[in-house]
């Protein structure tokens, strides 16, 4: 499961774009109990979610026009400048050449060569995420891609990832993990693949922890937002919903399976 022990293509970062930061703000209040803390006079309307003083997420204003409200998953990046490189080597496209964050640290953004944006984030005062795997927290990052083996081969070009197949109903689901350490211990995410004529974007879509799915999922609607899928027991996963905010940014709920 994903930590704060950030190595190399960790997803180290998440922040989201929203059309109406202070609705969005409300809204994750309500179904995750996230505060929003303002990053400063400075910061454009970008700030913090916490939860017991400690940044789980970002929220800032969408800045481009025409742009869609998402998640925005960060990596890792040891060397912002050589990680755009090995990008643009291995077929992905750089949507932000790196830049200086006040000191905090180096930000990118890209899009692999299937279409699903990332950024990268090299640490500066400002490692990343400081709780992870906590309830309603960053807990899974999962990609979806039209050829997940591809996909797999041009991440492992950037950052090093690992992978293994899991046999999943109707496909296989195949799990990441990062270059160094024990192959179980330092998986963070995985791949799955879309399906001809699904109507499904390429994109990365956040995972948090729920101690309860379903009252997540309903407090979720509740509060303006819609159930895209709803919670549903994956064996030897967890119980899974899929959800999306008043604006249309989608992220999953997963309550662990004890045994992962």
């Amino acid at each position: 499961m994903l930590g704060t022990d950030f190595q190399l293509g960790s997803p180290n970062w998440l922040d989201l774009g929203s059309p109406d930061t202070d609705a969005a703000a409300a809204f994750y209040g309500a179904v995750l109990g996230w505060q929003f803390v303002s990053a400063g006079p400075d910061a454009g309307g970008y700030g913090f979610f916490q939860t017991g003083g400690k940044t789980v997420a970002a929220l800032g204003p969408l800045t481009q026009e025409g742009a869609k409200s998402a998640w925005m998953i960060h990596f890792k990046a040891d060397d912002v400048q050589a990680t755009v490189a090995a990008i643009t080597a291995g077929g992905g496209t750089i949507r932000m050449e790196p830049m200086d964050v006040m000191g905090e640290g180096h930000l990118a953004q890209a899009t692999d060569p299937q279409g699903a944006e990332f950024a990268l984030w090299q640490p500066g005062k400002t490692t990343g995420l400081e709780i992870t795997s906590a309830p309603n927290t960053l807990l899974w990052v999962e990609l979806h891609a039209p050829d997940p083996v591809a996909a797999i081969g041009f991440y492992q070009g950037v950052f090093g990832w690992r992978s293994q197949d899991m046999p999943a109903p109707g496909m296989t689901y195949r799990v990441l993990s990062t270059k160094d350490g024990d192959q179980q211990d330092a998986s963070f995410g995985g791949v799955a693949p879309i399906g001809a004529g699904a109507g499904e974007q390429p994109r990365w879509v956040p995972y948090f922890f729920a101690e309860d799915a379903d009252a997540t999922a309903a407090a979720a609607t509740a509060a303006g937002g819609t159930v895209l899928m709803p919670p549903a027991d994956v064996p030897e996963v967890g119980r899974i919903a899929w959800l999306a905010d008043p604006f249309g940014a989608e992220f999953a709920l997963l309550k662990p399976d004890p045994r992962m």
